[in-house]
């Protein structure tokens, strides 16, 4: 996947389905929708650790920075805290745009 604005929702995406966020653009304000269900015991660890560490429902979460070339980590903020999470573990995140209905 490549991480070019053309791949990123934009401002017209606020009221569809959450999306992941790995795709999230950089600096724009989300809300945590849902932590994807699991589909085996390796992912349910990588899900229970997300859950512990705040990727909860109605949490603020924002995309602060990328690794370069890849985009891969992902600086994420969630809360007050800044994390880094590989885009496999972001993909387990759907977010939706802050203030944008379920």
């Amino acid at each position: 996947m490549t991480t070019d604005n053309s791949t990123l929702p934009s401002a017209s995406a606020d009221t569809a389905a959450p999306t992941g966020l790995d795709d999230w653009p950089r600096g724009r304000n989300a809300v945590v929708a849902a932590v994807q269900e699991p589909t085996d015991a390796q992912e349910r660890d990588i899900i229970l650790r997300l859950v512990e560490i705040g990727f909860l429902p109605g949490e603020p979460v924002r995309v602060v920075a990328r690794g370069f070339p890849s985009g891969d980590p992902i600086a994420v903020r969630v809360g007050g805290t800044t994390f880094a999470l590989r885009r496999h573990e972001a993909a387990l995140v759907r977010v939706r745009a802050e203030g944008a209905s379920s």
